[in-house]
C-alpha cells in the first residue's frame, strides 16, 4: 500500500513524549532501513546494465590542449561526467549545475582512491568555462566540447530545430524543455584493451545523486524548503551570489537554467 504524507508544518508541531518520539523512530527507522536495501538493490542492478562501446573520436579542448575521451580518464578506468550547462555565447554556468560542481572538490580525492576521475562538460569555450571556474574558485577538472558531438549524442543540448518543435529528447522520451542545454551525469568505463564503453547515465531529479546538501536538508525540520512551483530549484544561486545575513534572502529571480528537472 502506498501511503503519501503530506509536508508537516513546524508551527504547533506535534510534541510528545521521549516514550512517544523514541517509538514514532523506530517506526520510521524501519522504513529508513527499507530504503536503504531498496537503494542498494538498484545500485547492483545499474552495475549489471550491458554497457555500449563508444565508437566516436570525441575531442576534447583542455588547459592541456585537445584531449580524447579516452584521455579524459587520467589514467583511471572509471569515468564520471557532469554534463554541466553552460552554453556557447552564455555569460556563466547554470545556478543549478554549479549548485551540484560545489560538492566536487571534497569529493574529487576520495573518487581517485575508488579508480575514478570525475571531470565538467560543456558545450562553452573553454576560455569561458575558465573564466567562470575561476570566480568560483573550483579546482576540478573542466573542459570544453564546443566542436564535438559529445553534447547531443548523449542528449544534454539541443539544435534550434530541435526546440522549435516544442519537445527534445531528454530523460528517455521527448519532453519540453526550456533551455537549450540540459543536466545529467555519464559514467564510462576503459577496459584493459583501451576501448571505452558507456555504461550508465542519468538525467533529472537524477542528478541529485550529486547534490549532499539535499540529504542534509531533508534531516531538518524544513527539509528543502522549496515552493511549491514547476522549477523548485528557484532559490539556488552561484554561491557568490547570496546576500549575507544570519538566513539570506532570495534574490531576485535569476531564471536558473536547469530549474526544470522531471
Amino acid at each position: 500500500m502506498n501511503i503519501t504524507i503530506a509536508e508537516t508544518p513546524t508551527v504547533n508541531h506535534p510534541v510528545v513524549s521521549s516514550d512517544q518520539w523514541l517509538n514514532a523512530r523506530k517506526t520510521l527507522l524501519a522504513r529508513e532501513k527499507e530504503l536503504t536495501h531498496l537503494y542498494d538493490q538498484i545500485a547492483r542492478e545499474r552495475r549489471a546494465l550491458p554497457w555500449e562501446r563508444v565508437e566516436k573520436n570525441y575531442l576534447f579542448d583542455t588547459l592541456e590542449g585537445r584531449r580524447t575521451l579516452s584521455e579524459l580518464f587520467a589514467g583511471r578506468r572509471q569515468l564520471l561526467v557532469q554534463h554541466f550547462m553552460f552554453g556557447p555565447g552564455w555569460e556563466q554556468g547554470c545556478p543549478s549545475c554549479s549548485f551540484m560542481a560545489d560538492h566536487t572538490d571534497g569529493m574529487n580525492v576520495h573518487l581517485a582512491h575508488r579508480d575514478i576521475t570525475l571531470v565538467a562538460i560543456s558545450r562553452a569555450p573553454l576560455a569561458d568555462i575558465e573564466r567562470f571556474r575561476q570566480r568560483l574558485g573550483w579546482q576540478f577538472r573542466w573542459v570544453s566540447s564546443h566542436d564535438s558531438d559529445f553534447n547531443h549524442d548523449f542528449h544534454v543540448s539541443f539544435t534550434p530545430e530541435e526546440m522549435a518543435k516544442g519537445e527534445v529528447y531528454y530523460n528517455y522520451g521527448m519532453q519540453p524543455f526550456p533551455a537549450e542545454e540540459a543536466p545529467g551525469i555519464s559514467v564510462f568505463y576503459k577496459d584493459d584493451a583501451g576501448e571505452v564503453f558507456h555504461t550508465y547515465s542519468t538525467y533529472g531529479r537524477g542528478v541529485e545523486v550529486m547534490l549532499g546538501a539535499y540529504k542534509l536538508m531533508d534531516l531538518t525540520p524544513k527539509g528543502r524548503d522549496e515552493h511549491d512551483v514547476p522549477h523548485k530549484m528557484e532559490w539556488v544561486r552561484h554561491h557568490d551570489r547570496y546576500e549575507s545575513g544570519p538566513i539570506a534572502k532570495p534574490a531576485p529571480a535569476s531564471g536558473s537554467c536547469c530549474d526544470a528537472h522531471v
